[in-house]
């Protein structure tokens, strides 16, 4: 049976959302099925990493072009100022839990959850 993992995202330092990159695509290459779920200010930090220049760009890419980025949490997006920049990107948005979310919905498809 494939590991199945969802990676909730909310810390919006560079440095703590690289190891969240990092992680989904050593998992991904392990053949886990991998879901990244981002929240909080980690929304803002990836419309900072979808340009060009940025530190992490490369991996950012890597982890959006391989399908890894399940959902973006919609309600977190405008808190933030970066639903548009979500939107451009079209990285689906979610909000089943009241603008977020749901954690117990990926339990409920058989992943384990794990924070950053």
């Amino acid at each position: 049976m494939t590991k199945r993992i969802a990676l909730f995202a909310f810390n919006g330092d560079p440095m703590c959302f690289v190891h969240v990159l990092l992680n989904a695509l050593d998992m991904a290459e392990r053949g886990y099925d991998i879901k990244v779920v981002i929240e909080g200010s980690a929304t803002k930090t990836v419309n900072q990493l979808n340009a060009p220049d940025a530190q992490f760009h490369q991996l950012y890419v890597q982890v959006k072009e391989g399908g890894l980025i399940d959902c973006v949490c919609r309600a977190c997006a405008a808190k933030m100022g970066a639903l548009q920049g979500m939107e451009s990107q079209g990285l689906p948005l979610c909000g089943e839990l009241k603008g977020h979310p749901s954690m117990a919905r990926y339990i409920d498809e058989g992943y384990d959850v794990i924070t950053f």
